[in-house]
């Protein structure tokens, strides 16, 4: 069983960009995101490689336009997956362990757990 770490909310963090609130969250919604092997891959890396409260996309090292990660973090986001704050021209993610454990228990310790093909 593979760990994750939780970290506190910095004292100076923006307030989060618009998010579906702990109630709201789906599972449909949520493994509807997931289904897709990069933002899994973002969610997980987020869980067991965190450095910082967040990271911003390029911190993720994705070669992508930046458009098509503008286009996934949004989806994680909006399905309640990571929280997103805007720092200046930057946008930071990470992920709502404790909303989705509320919501979803043992889900996180299956992402964490998924271990990627060579293609995700």
């Amino acid at each position: 069983m593979t760990a994750f770490k939780v970290l506190p909310v910095p004292v100076d963090a923006p307030e989060p960009l618009p998010e579906p609130a702990v109630g709201d969250l789906r599972l449909e919604a949520v493994l509807g995101v997931l289904s897709d092997p990069l933002r899994l891959g973002i969610v997980r890396k987020l869980l067991l490689e965190r450095e910082e409260f967040d990271h911003t996309c390029g911190w993720f090292g994705l070669d992508r336009p930046k458009s098509s990660l503008t286009h996934h973090f949004k989806a994680l986001r909006e399905a309640g997956a990571i929280r997103q704050r805007q720092y200046g021209l930057e946008r930071r993610s990470h992920v709502r362990i404790d909303d989705l454990e509320a919501r979803f228990p043992g889900l996180l310790r299956l992402v964490a757990d998924w271990t990627p093909s060579e293609s995700a």
